[in-house]
């Protein structure tokens, strides 16, 4: 597979974000004698700044972490839970047939600051402060507005304009800027500032805390500051399972990161055929999605009010059993799937650990919510929950719902092979699968990988369940070999921005190297040295 631009290799160390301008902030980190940890929060942060579509610190965060002192690797779930006074019973009794899309009902506890500051106690070498500074002076003295993002408050001016709140942030002059326009983001620099000198209880107890309780109150939701106050993420061990030889690692259940380990379990026992972009490559593939995504959305929550026997849901019984619907043939039943938006960035320092990190506020804006004169965005995560009776996802007082966030690693007979991810919501888990195979059945190096065309299940923008979005670029075969099988394809066009925005790292053990790319479809680079 071609690429318009090489795969970045480097022999010490590398980072890989969606914006230029936070792989340049991660890389300075990681010359000053910074962490993979340090470089990513710095990185993170800096995006919260330039992509206020896709994240912000009023959202959630995941991570896994290789330690290369002791070989292992051990992951954060950084999500926040529903308000202690949640009540699906007052939503269903308003109308409510499903949780809304926006505003105060989908406001969960943010959970980006307590991620930040733990996996910095655990992991960074750098001051604290010091990994804020970059983002703070982004905010308060203007970024230049990237095409991707100019493109989105086009498209979403009228949406922007009806929620008073976001639009005096995003369209001071009241007007979306244009592209290479500067951007101030003022109130966000003085929160950012804050929390540097404060710490996480300027967040979680302190004004912005207050802020956020007094404005969802008067939007009538839920969120209080005993709610933010009683916050703590959880380090948890990943869940693991294996791909032809090598091992994919992610975080455990809310996150859906089980549906790609079973997919691509499903995947391992048929051969992929020789020829990348055929109908004997993608026709498993989307198939196995769609299986694994049955067992997604019907066990899949918050692991203290639902049991998951993740064992089970990942056994050989299992498998097989999916399995038996697999029709080499015949296109299944597939689920309309979800837009999310979200960063996705990873790093490996000089002392060979790695961080795969992924942040996010779900949805475009998320909520719509900011938190009174903070400049905080707050997520719509709470879109998520169930709000039929008895279903596992049911929204419920201080329960994390179902999570798409899905940071993951690789490795290979014990040994780092590398971080990987995308943003996309649940376009993650067949994205994930792409790369995945694209690395170890068809050899590709990180960036052609990367720059492949996509397929996308059901994507956001399909007619139905049982389409098939392919980005141009497939060959000209593929498309009969889909539909003669039965799946409704549509063509879109090449590199397009829903079909996620992926960044992987790869160490190369023979040589010593660092090899690295960032997705097209957002505006990143892989930068090492």
């Amino acid at each position: 597979m071609r690429s318009l631009r090489p795969t970045t290799i480097a022999p010490t160390a590398m980072i890989a974000t969606p914006h230029h301008l936070a792989t340049s902030t991660g890389l300075e980190i990681l010359r000053d004698g910074g962490s993979a940890m340090d470089a990513v929060i710095a990185a993170n942060t800096v995006l919260t700044v330039l992509y206020p579509d896709q994240t912000a610190i009023g959202g959630d965060c995941f991570f896994i972490v290789w330690d290369a002192a002791d070989e292992s690797a051990i992951a954060f779930n950084g999500s926040g839970a529903a308000a202690m006074t949640a009540d699906p019973e007052a939503l269903r009794a308003q109308g409510f047939a499903a949780m809304p899309r926006r505003g105060p009902f989908t406001v969960l506890v943010p959970g980006t600051i307590d991620a930040w500051v733990e996996g910095h106690e655990r992991f960074g070498t750098l001051p604290f402060d010091r990994l804020l500074g970059p983002a703070i002076r982004y905010a308060r003295d203007g970024f230049p507005v990237s095409p991707r993002l100019a493109s989105v408050l086009v498209a979403e001016q009228e949406t922007i304009a009806g929620l008073p709140g976001l639009a005096a942030l995003i369209f001071p002059r009241g007007t979306p800027p244009t592209a290479g326009e500067r951007l101030r983001l003022p109130a966000l620099a003085g929160s950012l500032e804050l929390i540097a000198s404060e710490g996480r209880d300027a967040f979680y107890t302190g004004e912005i805390a207050a802020a956020i309780e007094q404005t969802i109150r008067d939007l009538g939701g839920w969120l209080t500051i005993e709610d933010l106050a009683s916050h703590h993420g959880e380090w948890v061990e990943p869940l693991t399972a294996p791909y032809r030889d090598i091992a994919l690692l992610t975080v455990p259940p809310n996150s859906q990161g089980l549906t790609a380990l079973l997919a691509l379990q499903l995947v391992d026992r048929v051969d992929l055929g020789e020829r990348w972009g055929g109908g004997e490559h993608l026709h498993p593939l989307i198939e196995a999605k769609k299986l694994a995504f049955s067992v997604r959305d019907a066990t899949l929550s918050d692991p203290r009010f639902v049991d998951i026997d993740t064992r089970t849901l990942l056994s050989r019984a299992t498998v097989d059993r999916l399995w038996r619907a697999y029709d080499p043939e015949r296109a299944g039943t597939g689920q309309a799937s979800l837009p999310g938006d979200t960063v996705y960035l990873c790093a490996v320092d000089r002392d060979g650990n790695a961080v795969s990190l992924i942040q996010s506020i779900f949805q475009s804006f998320g909520s719509g919510v900011v938190a009174g004169d903070t400049g905080i965005i707050l997520q719509n995560r709470g879109s998520s929950f169930s709000l039929t009776p008895g279903h596992p996802n049911e929204l419920a007082p201080g329960k994390r719902t179902l999570h798409t966030l899905m940071p993951s690693m690789l490795t290979r007979d014990g040994r780092l092979l590398g971080p990987l991810g995308t943003q996309g919501g649940d376009a993650q888990v067949p994205v994930q699968m792409q790369l995945i195979t694209h690395l170890i059945d068809f050899g590709m190096d990180p960036q052609p990988a990367i720059d492949a065309p996509r397929w996308l299940a059901a994507g956001p923008s399909a007619a139905s369940p049982n389409s098939v979005l392919l980005e141009a670029g497939f060959p000209e075969a593929t498309l009969p070999a889909l539909a003669n099988r039965g799946h409704e394809i549509t063509v879109i066009e090449p590199w397009n921005p829903n079909a996620g925005h992926a960044q992987l790292i790869l160490v190369d053990h023979q040589t010593g190297m660092l090899r690295g790319g960032a997705d097209p479809r957002a505006d990143g680079t892989a930068a090492g040295y």
